[in-house]
């Protein structure tokens, strides 16, 4: 996936506003000038749920300084997002409130509706909006969501790549390996590493009496007759993003020092947490990559904690967006390099055992009690230590009849239990774990090929695993 193409040059615009289309974070999906008698911006917020350090909200809000409108921010609760449960819903809905407030002080009017009076095109009728910016998200259907949108709106819509801190579209293409991301991105990190100014919104959006709009307090799921509700929410994260700035504080005054020796220990918690937060877009990846750098030049860090930790942060987790967006079947075994998929078919009836039904794995019901601890960690906690996912996927490999079964089931367990499924992170992490991509060949073996192998014994030997299956076992008891 390419993602979309700019239609065309934004002529006939103010200088303010066409001026804002060099930028490398901008997609102007549908050109055009606003209308004279727009009375409002409308930002259509879906990845970046947040009021801060948002590119596509500051945008919005330039452009509506630029043509004397106010800006309103729109969120479309749908009941049917792709893989979307209710574990998922109830974390998005905690984070409504912080989102409310924080659009507030930036004078910008934040309103919810739900499926299925939820229509943004209906929206834009009702508020007469003037342009639409969205954010970018390059996952399949979201992508087709946005062409799609553009065809139909007879209004300018841009969207903006605010999740990232380099924009992806920078990287013209699939990037095989991170140094080889590395090289090309640090060049740009000066320009990019850096605090942006909040804008403020300069005109108030006169809301109508009585205008249709959802209390962010509400159940935004309820009624939803078809809606999945068989994950339940876990109490292990709160959704939000004053949440998502406590753990951020806690982990650069109390973890960041540490990180170096303590990032794959999971019986301990030394890592930031903060993937679920990224995820739903609560947290601007910016926003902790400079609390990072702050703590490391107050002597809370070591650089080299500072660039463990920024590595993760930025180079891996924006190859995976890389890999997303312009690798097609990003989510299933076409997406491995040609090594990978040759040496895995050569290796397909290589005898399995054991071999685990779908249902066996997801109840945590192997043999391997440092496997199934990681999984209940999934269940119970809706997130899992990183390096027991590499592990996690590993194993599924190894135990079930295929390689594309296992790749099947890894992204279905990914995306129904993980607070940050259905997300790049996660899909490059199971294509890395089973399909090489952004690895390289090893060791020949049974199984896996020259697919990299992580032993049991070996894993469980580099950290406290015995302490670390006592605190899963505990977790599922709770």
């Amino acid at each position: 996936m390419s993602g979309a193409a700019d239609v065309t040059k934004a002529d006939g615009l103010p200088a303010e506003i066409r001026k804002l289309t060099e930028d490398a974070r901008m997609t102007v999906r549908r050109a055009g000038v606003p209308p004279a008698d727009g009375k409002c911006v409308v930002y259509w917020m879906q990845r970046a749920q947040r009021a801060l350090d948002n590119p596509a909200l500051d945008t919005a809000i330039k452009i509506g300084n630029t043509l004397g409108l106010p800006v309103v921010a729109f969120f479309s609760a749908i009941s049917n997002f792709p893989h979307a449960n209710l574990r998922h819903y109830v974390f998005l809905n905690q984070g409504l409130a912080d989102i409310e407030a924080d659009m507030a002080e930036r004078n910008v009017t934040f309103l919810v509706r739900r499926a299925p009076n939820h229509s943004l095109e209906r929206f834009l009728d009702e508020v007469q909006a003037a342009m639409v910016i969205g954010d970018e998200n390059p996952c399949r259907e979201p992508e087709r969501w946005r062409r799609v949108l553009a065809q139909r709106l007879k209004l300018p819509f841009w969207t903006v790549d605010a999740d990232v801190v380099v924009p992806s579209k920078l990287f013209a293409k699939h990037q095989y390996m991170v140094h080889i991301l590395r090289k090309r991105m640090e060049p740009l990190l000066p320009q990019y590493l850096a605090a942006q100014p909040i804008v403020m919104a300069q005109k108030s959006w006169p809301r109508p009496k009585g205008f249709e709009a959802l209390n962010v307090t509400e159940d935004i799921t309820k009624g939803w007759r078809d809606f999945d509700r068989s994950v339940k929410p876990v109490d292990s994260f709160h959704g939000g993003t004053r949440a998502a700035q406590k753990l951020l504080k806690e982990f650069v005054t109390t973890k960041l020092a540490n990180y170096a020796t303590m990032r794959n220990h999971p019986e301990v918690d030394g890592t930031s947490r903060l993937s679920p937060y990224l995820h739903f877009g609560h947290i601007s990846p910016l926003t902790i990559a400079l609390a990072v750098e702050d703590a490391c030049k107050k002597g809370l860090a070591t650089q080299q904690a500072k660039e463990g930790y920024l590595n993760e942060l930025i180079q891996w987790r924006e190859l995976a967006v890389n890999f997303v967006k312009y690798v097609p079947q990003y989510d299933s075994i076409e997406s491995a390099p040609e090594w990978a998929q040759k040496t895995l078919r050569e290796h397909a009836g290589d005898r399995r055992n054991p071999v685990y039904t779908l249902e066996q794995l997801e109840h945590a019901e192997t043999h391997d009690e440092l496997w199934n601890a990681a999984q209940r960690q999934m269940l119970h906690a809706g997130w899992m230590h990183n390096y027991l996912r590499m592990y996690w996927a590993k194993k599924i490999l190894e135990w079930t009849p295929s390689p594309a079964k296992a790749w099947e089931f890894a992204v279905i367990l990914n995306d129904k239990y993980f607070l940050d499924g259905r997300d790049p992170n996660g899909y490059a992490g199971v294509a890395w774990a089973i399909g090489g991509v952004h690895d390289r060949p090893w060791f020949e073996r049974e199984i896996f090929g020259t697919i990299r192998y992580m032993s049991g014994n070996s894993t469980g030997k580099k950290f406290d695993s015995k302490r670390y299956i006592r605190q899963m076992e505990e977790l599922a008891g709770a």
